[in-house]
């Protein structure tokens, strides 16, 4: 379950993993979109933990030695998750919100033993020699919804992205707007390069789910 605590400036949600253990991640109480965890990131979070990827019982873990890079990371939480599973992953975004990410960080780094998580600064669109090999996974939750970025962050999935790398996906589709012409421009300019293949419900965690919630496995065209 995710639970809010107070505590001064943040407020902490909290994320219970399938072992008990629980990630707890401080949003501030004023900013902008990156402060906060929105839904779309939990389900991509917990979406991590799912059978596919990893199921310990027998002996499944896709995440442990992979390199991930998450894009607009905002609080961390994705990257975090992947990091306890056993990821090296490296959480990006802009400088503003590289406190942030170094406190939510610090405040669950207990919680990762074979993983890793460092954070930098990554504006989309820009250099990305910082960042190679490049990495087996891309994660990005809730990263498409100002139009101005829409060529910057293909733009970055591209320079991120060889042929073995798998991007994974999450939005929430917004039908107010200019949302759903971002939306479609973006998987306008997606298509020209990458394919991409929805993931059904039932593959995802059966309590963190939503129908407006969408998540996708995005690879580059051979």
């Amino acid at each position: 379950m995710a639970a809010d605590t107070d505590d001064g400036d943040y407020f902490v949600r909290e994320i219970e993993k399938n072992d008990g253990c629980t990630l707890k991640v401080k949003q501030c109480y004023l900013g902008d979109v990156g402060c906060v965890v929105w839904d779309a990131a939990i389900v991509l979070a917990k979406y991590l933990e799912t059978k596919q990827f990893y199921d310990p019982s027998s002996g499944v873990n896709v995440w442990a030695g992979s390199s991930v890079v998450e894009l607009g990371a905002g609080t961390g939480v994705v990257g975090l998750m992947a990091a306890t599973l056993g990821a090296v992953v490296t959480v990006t975004d802009l400088e503003d919100l590289q406190t942030l990410l170094r406190v939510n960080i610090q405040e669950n780094q207990a919680l990762i033993s074979s993983g890793s998580v460092t954070a930098k600064v990554l504006k989309w669109g820009e250099d990305v020699s910082d960042f190679r090999p490049l990495p087996h996974y891309v994660l990005m939750a809730d990263c498409i919804y100002y139009e101005q970025s829409i060529v910057p962050l293909v733009e970055s999935l591209k320079l991120l992205s060889g042929p073995e790398t798998c991007i994974i996906c999450c939005y929430e589709q917004r039908t107010e707007g200019v949302n759903p012409n971002v939306e479609r421009r973006f998987f306008e300019l997606l298509q020209q390069n990458f394919n991409c293949e929805e993931i059904p419900s039932a593959k995802q965690d059966p309590e963190f789910s939503s129908p407006d919630i969408h998540i996708l496995h995005i690879c580059r065209k051979v």
